[in-house]
């Protein structure tokens, strides 16, 4: 492969190092500075030749000097052709500003003023070895010029002359140096706080895709948790209306049994019909109003031996006391369901439900003698207990979102057990 390096632009220095911080002024600045040569020079010029002591031919003399180190000026550094602006165009305009400011100094030292331009356009000779070089020549050049050059520098205060010139060199090139860094720096710092104001916005537009994400998924929950009310309570009441209804058809002229199907279909319609009331407006158990978990369970354990014609018995242990209203609500909804799966599928003569109260759990059992189903993965699939309408998977969830346990075991022939058990929060933290 070939060298890279060569389509890569070289970066030119900037116009000067003391001028990088004015950032509001920057295009000024750079004005002001490749115009200060020209600037310094009529400066110089202008005092020059208003000196009284001067006499006319002197003056003249200044006046053409200054023309011509003005066009060389002009020529090589203010506004250089094209064709002149190679790698070294800097280093060949700062030697043509330094010999017409040494040429006007030893003329009249009054252009020393004049040479201070050397010192700004050695500041950007690059590479650094060849500013320092730069400034050192600058520096022995503007000391000694006007008492008569370096030579004579040398010759008469040579210890005095060295020290000045590398303490001034030293000096300034310190500061550049220090300055570059600084300004270095400084675009760093601009640069990793562009990235982390880019970074923020795009942390901003995560945070709103998570909050719609968010908003979704509750949303999507929230069907949920409807669907569960609605099979729990519209759809199972719906189911027993019917059930009623078919038996009292079924009853034929036994006038006493047919009036009681229909009698408890009607009871089973109002009671859907409350529910269905409430389910609009807050969808909380109606069995839970103005009664506690126990009282609530026991009467929806009554109500159902009483339709589907199994004996049924509840119990409780511990220390019964009110839970969350959530909590409530889920162990209601899942005996709801549980007692419904009994009575569609398991042909059982016998169940129990238990409520037990744990120090921080509470735990509700619902065991049948019916003909259970087969708890193998494989087998089960093709069990409509199982795998149809919202039954166990409905309960495990309505559990599983409030942070509790819920526990399938079944065996044909041997009957099956269902067992939730979920937090004891009291009624008491709910705010």
């Amino acid at each position: 492969m070939g060298d890279n390096r060569a389509m890569i632009p070289r970066r030119e220095p900037p116009p000067s190092a003391f001028l990088l911080p004015l950032r509001d002024d920057a295009r000024l600045g750079a004005r002001i500075e490749c115009l200060l040569p020209l600037l310094l020079l009529g400066v110089a010029a202008v005092v020059s030749v208003a000196n009284p002591q001067h006499s006319p031919e002197q003056r003249w003399q200044v006046i053409a000097y200054t023309l011509v180190s003005a066009a060389v000026i002009v020529f090589t550094d203010t506004a250089p052709p094209p064709w002149w602006r190679t790698r070294w165009w800097r280093v060949g305009a700062f030697l043509a500003l330094l010999g017409c400011a040494s040429v006007l100094t030893l003329l009249d030292p009054v252009f020393t003023v004049f040479t201070i331009a050397a010192f700004f356009r050695a500041l950007i000779l690059r590479p650094k070895s060849v500013m320092l070089a730069g400034l050192a020549v600058t520096s022995a050049l503007i000391h000694s010029l006007p008492g008569g050059g370096p030579l004579v520098a040398l010759q008469t205060w040579p210890y005095t002359y060295l020290v000045i010139v590398v303490v001034q060199t030293a000096a300034v090139a310190s500061g550049v140096l220090l300055s570059e860094r600084l300004v270095a720096q400084s675009e760093e710092r601009r640069a990793l706080v562009a990235e982390l104001r880019a970074a923020m916005e795009e942390n901003a537009g995560l945070h709103q895709q998570l909050l719609v994400q968010a908003r979704e998924s509750g949303m999507l929950d929230e069907r949920q948790r409807l669907s569960r009310e609605i099979h729990d309570t519209l759809a199972q009441g719906l189911a027993g209306i019917i059930t009623q209804l078919t038996a009292a058809r079924q009853a034929g002229t036994a006038a006493e049994e047919a009036a009681r199907r229909v009698d408890t279909a009607l009871a089973l319609a109002r009671e859907n019909l409350h529910q269905a009331r409430r389910a609009v407006h807050a969808l909380t158990p109606g069995e839970l109003d103005g009664s506690g978990l126990c009282d609530a369970l026991a009467a929806v354990t009554t109500r159902w031996a009483e339709r589907s014609g199994i004996a049924a018995e509840f119990s409780t242990s511990g220390t019964v006391r009110a839970l969350h209203p959530e909590i409530e609500a889920t162990l209601l909804r899942v005996t709801q369901e549980a007692l419904a799966n009994v009575a569609k599928h398991a042909r059982a003569s016998r169940t129990v439900v238990t409520v037990t109260y744990l120090p921080d759990q509470v735990a509700l059992d619902i065991r049948d003698d019916g003909v259970g189903f087969d708890d193998d993965p494989v087998t089960r699939a093709d069990d409509d207990s199982w795998s149809n309408g919202y039954g166990i998977p409905g309960m495990r969830h309505r559990v599983q979102r409030i942070a509790g346990h819920f526990v399938v075991e079944s065996e044909r022939g041997a009957g099956t057990a269902i067992s939730a058990t979920v937090p004891a929060v009291a009624a008491m933290a709910e705010a």
